[in-house]
């Protein structure tokens, strides 16, 4: 016999990987693959997604110099209802940027965004720089992450690499809360992402010229 548990518990992994395809959106010139895990009152769900990334570096800086690098995800929207769930909202989203090895950070900044909810910030502390939006962004809203520049110093020799943090649940590149609603039940969930493969977005060559 199914109990009900059992179909909210099925219906709710179900919902929440087709809600969360849609967060960040997947068009772009990268496709990045997440690992995601769900917290809730069923237990700890498994499920992936992709998220759409655009990114931009220059190709070789000198020693020393200073440069940016650019981190852009795509527009996309959130769906009101899928498959007889309710979206309600997505708050509490945090994407994380690692600084990259052979260089030091200097600055951070961000730029455009729409339909967030909430004005984004940004924060660099222990090697990491993470765009932070409180939201909430609402279930059949149009939303765009802002463009996230980082400003960066390049080591005296190697290669730098832009990447997404993350390497495990414990050690994830994205966080957010998603609120479903299925019938009479309205289950928030906390979800922990890490990008496998974690491969490069830029790749930049120290070089004296």
């Amino acid at each position: 016999m199914t109990t009900l548990c059992g179909q909210v518990r099925m219906s709710f992994v179900v919902g929440l990987a087709l809600v969360l395809s849609a967060v960040p959106a997947v068009a772009g010139p990268a496709a990045v693959g997440y690992r995601c895990q769900a917290d809730t009152k069923f237990g700890r769900q498994q499920f992936s997604l992709r998220q759409g990334v655009a990114a931009s570096a220059p190709g070789v800086v000198q020693p020393g110099a200073v440069f940016d690098i650019v981190v852009d995800a795509d527009a996309g929207s959130l769906p009101g209802e899928v498959k007889g769930f309710k979206v309600k909202e997505v708050r509490d989203l945090s994407l994380r940027v690692p600084v990259p090895a052979n260089s030091s950070f200097v600055g951070a900044t961000l730029s455009g965004g729409s339909g967030l909810g909430s004005t984004p910030a940004v924060e660099a502390a222990n090697g990491v720089v993470t765009i932070k939006v409180s939201g909430p962004i609402p279930g059949g809203a149009g939303y765009q992450l802002p463009r996230l520049t980082v400003k960066l110093r390049a080591g005296q020799s190697g290669a730098i690499e832009t990447r997404l943090q993350g390497s495990s649940f414990d050690n994830p590149g994205l966080n957010l809360q998603a609120t479903i609603k299925w019938k009479f039940v309205t289950i928030k969930s906390a979800v922990a992402c890490y990008p496998d493969p974690n491969t490069p977005l830029t790749h930049t060559d120290i070089r004296a010229t």
